[in-house]
């Protein structure tokens, strides 16, 4: 691919075990909050420098939570953002309120948790799953959105390799068969494949278990279904797609379609780094988020 672009309660937050000093100082300090947004649906997140200016909501992926921004965060207080990285409802700490959880669902419950927290329009940066609820939040929501960063993600994801369709055929019949455990398992391999990265392998595979397993099929379910392709020309903000050169899990042919539907959107290919992009190659990722949020 391309390059174009050279009510709050609150409870103590896990700090994931392969951090360095100054971000496990960072993510434990705090506690997390909790917004409800109705009556049976409360948001768990973590935020940081709520006086900074303007917010950047961090939308995490499938099976993953709010903390999995750890090594973005510092990055991003340290350049005066306000920062907010929710867990989506059924993962982390954010409870399954059960019923549907299309992304447009999940899109509504971001756009209630910026409006609880009244910040304003937000940069929306989101990974896999997030980006696609950034998207959808662009799309519904256009006056909450400053700027849009993609990573590793799609308008609708329709593998064009068996090998591909084979993966989300196994992880598909592992989450409605042998349950969570074995999902994680699956997916943790397949991210972090090298024997130097059990550290992330073991820290992903505990946040994938601590979801809630009907929550989390509703959420698979709802991605297979997804597809904003013929809207992304109603959506305006300024965007960049960040893609990974390794990427095994969301196909570079998904993402190539996803930039040929925004064409004014900026581009970066990051090599040498896999679907976790931003715990692949953090101090790169971080270089060209701030370059794109500071300066656009």
């Amino acid at each position: 691919m391309g390059s174009r672009y050279a009510g709050r309660a609150r409870v103590q937050p896990t700090t994931p075990a392969y951090l360095t000093i100054k971000n496990r100082e960072l993510l434990s300090s705090p506690p997390v909050p909790i917004l409800q947004i109705s009556p049976n649906l409360r948001i768990h997140y973590l935020e940081y420098n709520p006086r900074g200016f303007p917010a950047v909501l961090l939308l995490h992926g499938l099976g993953a939570c709010g903390a999995s921004w750890a090594m973005q965060i510092p990055a991003l207080v340290d350049a005066g953002y306000h920062v907010i990285a929710p867990d989506i409802r059924g993962f982390g700490q954010s409870p399954y309120p059960g019923g549907r959880s299309r992304i447009s669902d999940l899109a509504a419950d971001m756009a209630c948790l910026l409006g609880g927290l009244t910040t304003g329009p937000a940069h929306l940066v989101g990974i896999s799953l997030g980006g696609a609820i950034a998207l959808q939040m662009a799309l519904d929501s256009p006056a909450l959105t400053r700027k849009l960063v993609l990573v590793n993600t799609f308008a609708n994801l329709r593998p064009k390799s068996p090998g591909l369709w084979f993966y989300y055929a196994v992880r598909f019949i592992l989450v409605h068969t042998l349950g969570l455990p074995a999902q994680a398992h699956a997916v943790a391999h397949r991210i972090f494949p090298r024997a130097e990265q059990e550290a992330y392998r073991q820290e992903l595979i505990k946040e994938i278990c601590q979801a809630d397993p009907h929550g989390y099929r509703a959420v698979m379910r709802s991605l297979a279904l997804f597809n904003v392709a013929d809207r992304l020309n109603e959506i305006h903000a300024p965007i960049l797609i960040i893609s990974a050169e390794e990427d095994t899990t969301v196909p570079q042919s998904a993402q190539l379609d996803l930039l040929n539907g925004l064409p004014a959107a900026k581009h970066i290919l990051i090599p040498a780094a896999g679907h976790a992009v931003i715990i692949d190659q953090p101090e790169l990722f971080n270089h060209h988020l701030l370059e794109f949020l500071n300066h656009g």
